[in-house]
């Protein structure tokens, strides 16, 4: 039977929602290993003026816990 995490983080981008999620993973995968799958729970953003300058994403990362590995 598989143990699973779940972690809860938020990421950030000017460009987009999309480039926040992705940034984030690839952030969080270069120290959590056995990502299986992210759910966005929220997007939002902030205005500056007429526009949107900054998006956020706070997402659920799950990942398989290894009972295996040694530290």
């Amino acid at each position: 039977m598989a143990t699973q995490k779940h972690l809860f983080i938020t990421g950030t981008s000017t460009v987009s929602w999309k480039d926040a999620i992705v940034q984030a993973v690839a952030e969080a995968s270069k120290t959590i290993d056995y990502l299986t799958s992210v759910k966005i729970i929220e997007q939002r953003a902030s205005i500056s003026g007429k526009k949107l300058n900054e998006f956020y994403v706070d997402l659920d990362l799950v990942f398989n816990v290894d009972r295996e590995r040694e530290d």
